[in-house]
């Protein structure tokens, strides 16, 4: 089983989560969150003073699916999250060594 954590730009959430629903991802955690990467953030004015955002607003989504899955959704998010300009995310993909469905008691891959 694998964990997808993706940093994507707000306004691209709802095409994301279409698309990973149309190849079979079954659920997902999204987070709001502030962050910066190669952006470094930008300077904006506001009632005529320049002030610097450090972190700009971003979502993060959490995916666990089946190690045979996750290529396919990485590929899902890449493609439909990339608008080509910077600060369009990142993706990472780490091991789960084991999931439990609270509810049923199910466990690993049947978890998901």
């Amino acid at each position: 089983m694998k964990l997808i954590i993706a940093t994507i730009k707000p306004f691209k959430l709802e095409e994301v989560r279409e698309a990973l629903t149309e190849i079979g991802v079954r659920g997902m955690m999204v987070t709001e969150i502030k962050g910066f990467g190669s952006q470094s953030g930008h300077t904006e004015i506001y009632r005529g003073a320049e002030y610097a955002v450090n972190f700009v607003p971003k979502i993060k989504l959490e995916i666990a699916v089946s190690s045979a899955m996750a290529d396919q959704v990485v590929d899902t998010i890449t493609a439909t999250a990339k608008t080509g300009k910077i600060g369009d995310g990142k993706i990472f993909v780490l091991d789960i060594s084991q999931a439990v469905r609270v509810r049923t008691g199910e466990t690993n891959e049947d978890a998901l």
